[in-house]
């Protein structure tokens, strides 16, 4: 069994690979520092299971994940607290606690081998991925890849995200950039305190909005500071009405 750490703590990293030697049918062919090293080794090494921390720095562990085309199995080690854990046991997805024993994490990798071998290689879904990363604490940004680069983008350059096929088309002030996710999985990443959905295929961030236009029946124009318009449904208007206190 092929397993790669990934963990900006080398203490932590230490100690995986300690309660390791224990189980010599796994063998760690990388560790890396963050969640960049590690989106290039999972690439590169197509490892069977990862053990990944939440909390680093550059990328957080689910923005790593929502990288990857293909996300391996995942044993998550966090720092987070037991109420944030019950995102993980919803999902039946393991996870170590730090600071976790050695009697814990031999349950948690038996658990995966035991499911390894009854059902081969495992993949963990996109779904569960999205899942978890809305029920974690809200970030102020959406990562994206853009062919072999990283790309942060700060959710105060954000204009409007379009839906386009099976992707979200993400338009910011520099440009727009294509992220494999739907606009659902945005609208509840985001809330509705800065971004509303005003249509199926659009949200909006509201203090883009310069005003807003009568157009056919039923519904209307959001113009935009930049001067694109937005459809605004039916049932997207009273939203947004409601967000900007009309």
């Amino acid at each position: 069994m092929r397993v790669i750490l990934i963990d900006d703590e080398p203490l932590a990293r230490s100690i995986v690979k300690e309660y390791l030697k224990h189980w010599p049918e796994i063998e760690i062919i990388q560790e890396c520092n963050d969640g960049f090293e590690g989106v290039k080794a999972i690439a590169q090494h197509k490892p069977d299971l990862i053990f990944l921390d939440i909390q680093m720095p550059k990328i957080n562990g689910f923005e790593m994940l929502e990288l990857l085309e293909q996300a391996p199995s995942v044993i998550f080690t966090t720092a987070f607290d037991e109420y944030a854990i019950k995102a993980f046991e919803e999902h039946a997805i393991d996870y170590l606690l730090k600071p976790f024993t050695r009697e814990r994490f031999d349950k948690a990798v038996q658990k995966w081998m035991d499911q390894h071998q009854k059902e081969g290689k495992i993949q963990m879904p996109k779904e569960i991925v999205e899942n978890l990363q809305s029920s974690f604490p809200k970030n102020d940004r959406i990562v994206v890849k853009t062919g072999n680069k990283i790309k942060i983008i700060p959710l105060s350059e954000i204009k409007f995200l379009e839906a386009d096929d099976d992707y979200v088309k993400i338009h910011t002030l520099e440009g727009s950039f294509l992220k494999n996710r739907t606009l659902t999985h945005f609208e509840k990443l985001l809330g509705e305190s800065n971004f509303v959905r005003v249509h199926r295929s659009f949200i909006v961030k509201v203090n883009e909005i310069t005003r807003i236009d009568p157009y056919e029946k039923d519904s209307h124009l959001a113009i935009l500071k930049s001067g694109e318009k937005i459809p605004v449904s039916k049932t997207g208007y009273p939203k947004l009405r409601q967000v900007l206190g009309l």
